[in-house]
């Protein structure tokens, strides 16, 4: 078991290393994902000003802006072994749950190099509160986690569709519409400075879809890749 384990677990990696390449050598996804967060960003915070914005409205524009940014690149990830002819390849050769893991953590990296430049920038501009840092770290993580394990599958999914982009984002929003409420509640309450306490509700709201969804990608990741 031990061993099947670190197999599968090395697999996967050589799937994440093999995209790591192909994006530094491209860097399509990046470009994408960053000039997206960061353009909504720029135009959000001087439309709406530096100051006197109610936690709620930033909580809600932050998650929109994180949200519309994966929608807009985390497809890539499928979508790049279609255009390029390799999908074939790797059904053949790889593991589909290695495949699976591999793509999700690439995934994970991108979305989190994105919210690693785009956060700070966000605190900036829109002045939002920092006192509860660290609260809004777990926040963060939990919605990173949660954004990458549904859009994974769903990347998969619309990869042989002929309108991959508007598809992608459409599928996306039922599945997330739940935990992006409970991201930008918990938000809220951690920028005006409510007690961890008072968050608990959404963050064990949000470990639980996390759970959820990844197990049931892993469960119905072979019937995708084979279909």
């Amino acid at each position: 078991m031990q061993r099947a384990s670190v197999g599968l677990a090395s697999k996967a990696l050589v799937v994440f290393i093999k995209d790591l390449r192909l994006e530094l050598r491209s860097k399509y996804g990046l470009n994408t994902i960053m000039m997206f967060g960061i353009t909504t960003l720029a135009i959000v915070s001087f439309t709406l000003g530096q100051s006197g914005l109610p936690t709620q409205l930033l909580a809600a524009l932050y998650w929109i802006i994180v949200f519309f940014s994966a929608t807009a690149a985390l497809s890539h990830v499928f979508v790049r072994e279609e255009e390029a002819g390799t999908a074939l390849t790797l059904r053949l050769t790889a593991d589909p749950l290695a495949v699976y893991l591999g793509k999700l953590a690439f995934n994970l990296v991108l979305l989190s190099l994105m919210v690693a430049i785009v956060t700070p920038l966000f605190f900036i501009l829109t002045d939002a509160p920092t006192e509860g840092v660290y609260p809004f770290l777990l926040i963060l993580t939990l919605g990173v986690l949660g954004l990458c394990s549904a859009t994974t599958l769903v990347a998969a999914i619309i990869s042989k569709a002929a309108v991959k982009g508007a598809l992608f984002a459409v599928l996306c929003f039922p599945l997330l519409i739940i935990p992006l409420m409970m991201l930008v509640s918990a938000t809220d309450k951690v920028l005006a400075g409510r007690a961890l306490a008072d968050v608990a509700a959404p963050v064990q709201g949000l470990v639980a879809f996390i759970v959820a969804m990844t197990t049931a990608s892993l469960m119905l990741f072979k019937f995708v890749w084979h279909e």
